[in-house]
């Protein structure tokens, strides 16, 4: 076993709901995608005592508490929270902060890594299976939606993002997507999603945003994922104030699709938005260029690569 483990955990870009009430059959089902950056990264060893420092010191304390007497482990924690995807982004951070602890903890005792029952442990995954997903692996993830059982959601299609392209996210660091009891009681007062919503989504995602993918056609890969975009923004819109969370970056993002990027939209409640773009100068340019419109004031511009792999945990842990 070993003295230190170090695990770094990537941001997620949740790409749309399947099918949010379940009118098909299983409810929500996503398509996501794993980003290089940022990334959320613990270190965790053996002590006399424990230990936790860096951001968000109660929640890691409460998640590594839970997990030790879950797993019958006796004995003291040092675990430091060293980086942390922005909380309330839309970008996956509580979950993966879960997971990074989980697999950290797993790995020093020398135990297999199980990250679905991990989520379900700490209460993460309810509605999404892609922070699990991108464990075990990155790119381009869907889940199979929420049925009876209490795991997470399963994975059901995978696919490498292609190198060259990039990713444009667009933060308001001024805003915060609803999470907690605030995002229980949005999702409870939504009005039902139609189920001809639901499959329209589920053709778009099987026949042309995964086809995209796989044959590097971002146009079609970004169409799609913008059709998905307007149909579930349109829906969560009377609890966000929009198809945006943020007016901000709602304005830069419709800039962004008329000026030649793909496939704008929201992760999750936001407020991160994105678009993607075919090379990493042509996110340059773009980005540029927004700027120098005015509409990037105050907002976090960032050029993001797609991550093709899941967790990595130093020293290297069998998956």
């Amino acid at each position: 076993m070993d003295d230190v483990v170090t695990v770094s955990a990537p941001a997620r870009l949740h790409l749309g709901f399947l099918d949010p009430g379940g009118s098909l059959g299983r409810r929500f089902g996503g398509i996501g995608l794993a980003l290089e950056a940022p990334s959320t990264t613990i270190r965790i060893r053996r002590a006399a005592r424990d230990s936790i420092s860096g951001e968000s010191a109660e929640r890691t304390e409460k998640h590594l508490v839970r997990l030790r007497e879950a797993l019958g482990i006796a004995g003291a924690h040092d675990l430091t929270v060293a980086s942390q995807i922005p909380p309330h982004a839309g970008l996956g951070s509580g979950t993966q902060l879960a997971l990074a602890i989980a697999c950290g903890l797993r790995r020093l005792e020398g135990l297999p890594l199980d990250p679905g029952s991990d989520a379900a442990l700490l209460g993460r995954g309810s509605r999404s299976g892609l922070g699990v997903a991108f464990v075990t692996g990155g790119g381009v993830a869907v889940d199979g939606g929420k049925g009876a059982s209490e795991l997470p959601p399963p994975l059901i299609a995978h696919l490498d993002f292609p190198d060259a392209w990039r990713v444009v996210l667009v933060v308001d660091p001024h805003d915060a997507g609803f999470h907690g009891q605030d995002e229980l009681d949005a999702f409870a007062a939504l009005p039902p999603f139609p189920e001809a919503h639901a499959a329209r989504i589920c053709q778009l995602v099987l026949m042309r945003a995964l086809p995209g993918l796989a044959e590097g056609d971002l146009p079609a890969f970004g169409a799609a994922i913008a059709e998905i975009q307007e149909k579930v923004g349109a829906h969560f819109a009377s609890a966000q104030g929009g198809v945006f969370t943020s007016k901000r970056v709602a304005a830069a993002c419709e800039w962004l699709a008329a000026n030649g990027a793909h496939g704008i939209g929201q992760s999750s409640w936001g407020p991160t938005g994105f678009a993607f773009c075919e090379s990493e100068a042509a996110a340059e340019r773009l980005v540029s260029r927004l700027v120098a419109t005015g509409l990037g004031e105050s907002l976090d511009l960032r050029i993001a690569r797609g991550r093709n792999r899941g967790i990595e945990i130093d020293p290297p842990s069998a998956m």
